[in-house]
């Protein structure tokens, strides 16, 4: 499978692109190690969240039922202080429907959410997750990086997520061990004052483990 959009020139094997978000089931098809929903954010959106003040970006981790993730979001941006708006309402919506698109592929009814502000260097090293699957989008900075690595090592050439656009990437729980070897990483941000915003999304088979 190959992946080539405006941001990533060079073909991927293993990362599908998907134009729509119903086609993001290709994840399941074997050999695809990750899926990308290549989209473009609204600008005013954009400009929106860019501009926020740091200390307003909602930032919390929860594990909940499907069907409360719109809530604990929209908890999540009160505790904040984010300004209400309709840039706040359309973020709240947007990961709450990422939440069920994920949901319904994995067939989850409880989910681990995480919607972090971040300014660190956290998990800056190349890795895969020690999960099924994982829903990753960075609705603020600079997305997550990726590449292809089969002996687990750094790759040679490293690809960069365009801001807004989800990806889900298989971990190594997955039934199906990928033959791609992708690994990704968060972005060396520190020292940079940068701030992203990043929602990350797992299936919770045990809603009693809140962590």
């Amino acid at each position: 499978m190959i992946l080539e959009t405006e941001a990533v020139k060079q073909p991927v094997v293993g990362v599908a692109v998907s134009r729509r978000p119903e086609d993001l089931s290709i994840l399941k098809t074997p050999g695809c190690a990750a899926a990308l929903w290549h989209r473009q954010p609204e600008a005013g959106f954009q400009t929106w969240i860019d501009a926020l003040d740091p200390q307003h970006l909602p930032d919390g981790r929860v594990v909940l039922h499907r069907g409360s993730v719109h809530r604990a979001l929209n908890e999540l941006c009160d505790i904040a202080g984010t300004p209400q708006c309709g840039e706040r309402e359309q973020l709240i919506e947007d990961a709450t429907a990422l939440s069920v698109i994920f949901a319904d592929l994995m067939d989850a009814q409880y989910l681990r959410v995480r919607l972090q502000a971040v300014t660190t260097n956290a998990c800056r090293k190349f890795h895969i997750d020690a999960i099924t699957a994982r829903l990753v989008c960075t609705y603020r900075g600079t997305g997550t990086q990726y590449g292809t690595s089969p002996d687990r090592t750094d790759p040679a050439r490293v690809f960069t997520v365009p801001t807004g656009a989800p990806i889900l990437l298989r971990g190594s729980l997955w039934p199906e061990t990928p033959a791609a070897g992708l690994l990704h990483r968060s972005p060396p941000i520190e020292g940079t004052d940068e701030t992203r915003l990043v929602l990350v999304i797992d299936p919770n088979t045990d809603p009693e483990k809140a962590r």
